[in-house]
């Protein structure tokens, strides 16, 4: 275990140093994501929330140092065991580091080395002979190893904070311009809360990935007159738009804490694509990340009117780094899966017909438009609130289209309209709030929301998978 651990730490030092992607923990977790199936992958979402990426490491760890130990145990007496178990080790790592999206040749180079350093030391410790090795032999081979794990294991960590640190000052250093066309004050009467305090995060990135700002690239490239290759500098020249969105995630479940609301600040696409020379025949826009993933959003919703865009900007600073930092895409109207990838370094103009994205190729849905839901946020499920007037209150959104009516139900009681606060566009959630007479007793309260087109929120309930979920969000509470 020892071993396999200095081999670990050793492979992490050199990709640290030189390819993060390229580290075995990084790389096998990424193919376990790839390769488990979606609904593993939604109840993780739903259950681990964003301790999902924490979990599988230590799960990658636990199950790594289980191998080694009955390798270890083997080799004790079987000495091409310790061989046999290193190249496996080295192999895998490997494999995963190639399988990624955005792999080259060298991202094998740290888990071979990982094994063969685990697999050396493993057969200078092992014993020629059958007799075990003597007591003081082992611990002080063994603080030796446990030393030099610890010493690699520190200096790859201190490789990547220097790292983070460079990306960070990168950030610190840009000034974000004024938007040529700023987003609409907003209005009065909105309560606290309309902007997210901490947006979600969900991906599939186990680490997030450190882009300094200075070398970033977006290749606009496939189906178009002119392939052009921007700088940040060169986004940063251009006109800025400034719009408050909401999003959301496509896993969000009824009720759940999966959107957010911002005030973005970017690059509208489709000036940038009027400029390429789209070809008529294309009708999708794959976006790839800085680790390779691939959203693919219809080219329609980027010429259509919508505000589509790049954004660099994000509540008045630059990008964080795990929402996307330098640039990433926004597609209002659309699930974040289908519209706004993280890290974009890359637009391809194709179809539909010719290639499907990562999460097409799973099992989702193509275009990802938004459904319209609400959801209540006050009073909590199992509160018990005081007999009298009780606010009832949450957020409703159908992106693109807007909320006509939300409306409010106790128990089997008829349907109630809330009072809708103002919204500074139809690409934002919007506030609700009713007022409720509340007697004493359990109660149920459910909510449903109208659409700007007239459609109102169905009651089906339908998983996230593989189009959004669906279904009135409903709390019980206790009245005292």
């Amino acid at each position: 275990m020892l071993s396999a651990a200095l081999g670990v730490a050793a492979a992490e030092l050199l990709a640290a140093a030189t390819r993060p992607a390229a580290g075995p923990l990084v790389a096998v977790g990424g193919a376990v994501i790839d390769a488990t199936p979606t609904p593993v992958k939604e109840f993780a979402v739903r259950t681990l929330g964003t301790h999902d990426k924490p979990v599988l490491l230590g799960s990658i760890v636990l199950v790594l140092l289980l191998f080694t130990a009955v390798v270890g145990i083997l080799a004790a007496r079987r000495r091409w065991v310790a061989v046999a178990g290193a190249a496996i080790f080295g192999v895998a790592g490997a494999a995963a580091a190639l399988s990624r999206p955005a792999a080259i040749a060298y991202d094998a180079v740290p888990s071979l080395l990982g094994a063969a350093i685990a697999g050396t030391v493993l057969l200078i410790w092992a014993p020629a002979a059958p007799a075990p090795p003597g007591r003081r032999r082992f611990l002080r081979t063994a603080l030796l190893v446990a030393g030099g794990t610890v010493v690699a294991g520190a200096a790859a960590e201190t490789v990547k904070r220097i790292k983070g640190g460079a990306v960070a000052q990168s950030r610190e250093a840009i000034t974000l311009p004024a938007a040529a066309d700023p987003a609409k004050p907003l209005p009065s009467g909105i309560a606290p809360g309309f902007y997210s305090d901490k947006l979600y995060r969900v991906d599939t990135a186990l680490t997030v990935p450190r882009i300094d700002a200075g070398g970033w690239r977006l290749k606009i490239h496939g189906m178009v007159r002119d392939e052009v290759s921007l700088s940040l500098a060169d986004l940063l020249e251009r006109p800025l738009i400034e719009r408050d969105i909401t999003l959301n995630c496509v896993s969000n479940e009824v009720g759940g804490p999966y959107i957010g609301t911002a005030r973005w600040l970017g690059v509208p696409l489709a000036p940038l694509l009027a400029e390429v020379g789209v070809d008529a025949a294309a009708d999708q826009i794959v976006a790839r990340s800085a680790e390779g993933m691939t959203i693919g959003t219809p080219l329609a919703t980027a010429l259509d009117g919508r505000d589509t865009m790049l954004c660099v900007g994000m509540n008045g600073e630059p990008l964080q780094l795990e929402h996307g930092f330098p640039v990433r895409m926004l597609t209002p109207g659309l699930y974040g899966y289908a519209g706004a990838c993280k890290w974009v370094t890359e637009l391809e103009l194709t179809t539909f017909a010719d290639f499907d994205a990562y999460w097409v190729r799973r099992g989702w849905a193509a275009n990802g438009p938004v459904r319209t839901a609400s959801r209540i946020d006050r009073p909590q499920p199992f509160a018990r609130p005081a007999a009298g007037k009780v606010t009832v209150a949450g957020v409703a959104w159908a992106q693109g289209r807007g909320i006509r009516t939300v409306e409010v139900r106790v128990d089997d009681r008829p349907w109630r309209k809330a009072e809708l606060l103002p919204v500074p566009s139809s690409d934002t959630w919007v506030q609700w709030r009713h007022e409720w007479d509340a007697t004493p007793g359990p109660h149920t309260l459910s909510v449903r929301a109208t659409d700007g087109t007239g459609d109102v929120q169905t009651e089906q309930r339908a998983t996230p998978y593989p189009s959004g979920a669906t279904g009135w969000h409903s709390v019980t509470v206790t009245v005292e």
